[in-house]
């Protein structure tokens, strides 16, 4: 179905009703009324009754299985407006920042990502990632808004469904935990603009403890982004530096093994970067403090 909207909000969510409920009060309150779609990962915290019961104007997807960062890919697919936010089960846009993005969209057809600028929590402090992205050594373009770049957050991302879809979404390979690399990498592939704007503006109030295992996941995503996309040396590289850590790390420990058993398949899928894509990887590297 395509809503005449041009903007929407998925939701990717599991076993968080209540800060979910939270996050969707605050969507539902903003001047831009976008359609809001929750991709519930198989929650058994009822969740999905939540939705029905007390937002009845927000579609709910009931995944049968936990997707992890895919439900976004389901969602996405399912929403049909032409431009989607993200938002987390504990993120939200603020007053006018999706409308923004649309305007930025329609000015710029190569645009396929906005990287927002996130403020966390009630003190509205600012995510350290805005900084970063800021002083991205990639500059502008003379096509594209803001600042280019080749990460973001994915409660403070707004895509062109087109190109999202192009790009193929977040990987199946990766599930969840520092997935965005990858996906700004294989936007930036097809030739779309990622661009950090910070006249678009996400409030996150993450957990105030990390989620389990989060460390590893990173790290092996990671690593599994390197084998993916980057050239074999710099993957050989990045392994050998995993398996040094692993000595007296168990989180590198984890990482590498879970790396390991997914790799025959990360090695099926490789699609080394163009040498553009892969010029501006190292620029960034080179440059990060």
């Amino acid at each position: 179905m395509t809503d005449h909207r041009p903007l929407g909000v998925v939701i990717a969510t599991r076993d968080r009703r209540d800060r979910l409920a939270v996050t969707l009060r605050n969507l539902l309150e903003l001047p831009e009324r976008p359609e809001i779609l929750v991709a519930d990962n198989a929650s058994a915290d009822g969740t999905r009754a939540m939705v029905a019961r007390d937002f009845p104007e927000v579609r709910l997807l009931a995944l049968p299985v936990n997707h992890g960062a895919l439900a976004r890919n389901h969602g996405v697919r399912a929403l049909g407006t032409p431009y989607v936010a993200f938002s987390d089960d504990d993120s939200w846009w603020a007053p006018g920042a999706l409308a923004r993005a649309a305007e930025l969209f329609d000015a710029h057809p190569r645009l396929g990502l906005i990287a927002a600028r996130t403020l966390v929590g009630p003190a509205a402090d600012p995510d350290p990632l805005n900084d970063v992205l800021a002083a991205s050594p990639l500059g502008p373009a003379p096509d594209l808004p803001g600042t280019q770049v080749l990460g973001f957050l994915a409660c403070g991302a707004v895509v062109r469904r087109s190109a999202y879809l192009d790009a193929g979404g977040f990987h199946r390979l990766l599930f969840f935990g520092g997935e965005e690399t990858l996906l700004a990498y294989d936007l930036a592939a097809r030739g779309w603009g990622v661009s950090h704007c910070p006249d678009v503006v996400a409030h996150h109030y993450p957990a105030p403890a990390a989620r389990t295992g989060r460390p590893a996941l990173q790290r092996r995503n990671a690593l599994l982004t390197a084998w993916l996309r980057r050239p074999v040396p710099y993957a050989l590289a990045r392994t050998r530096a995993l398996a040094a850590e692993a000595r007296r790390d168990h989180h590198a420990r984890r990482a590498l093994r879970e790396t390991f058993v997914r790799l025959p398949a990360a090695l099926r899928d490789r699609r080394p970067l163009p040498p553009w894509v892969e010029r501006a990887a190292r620029l960034l590297e080179e440059t990060a403090v």
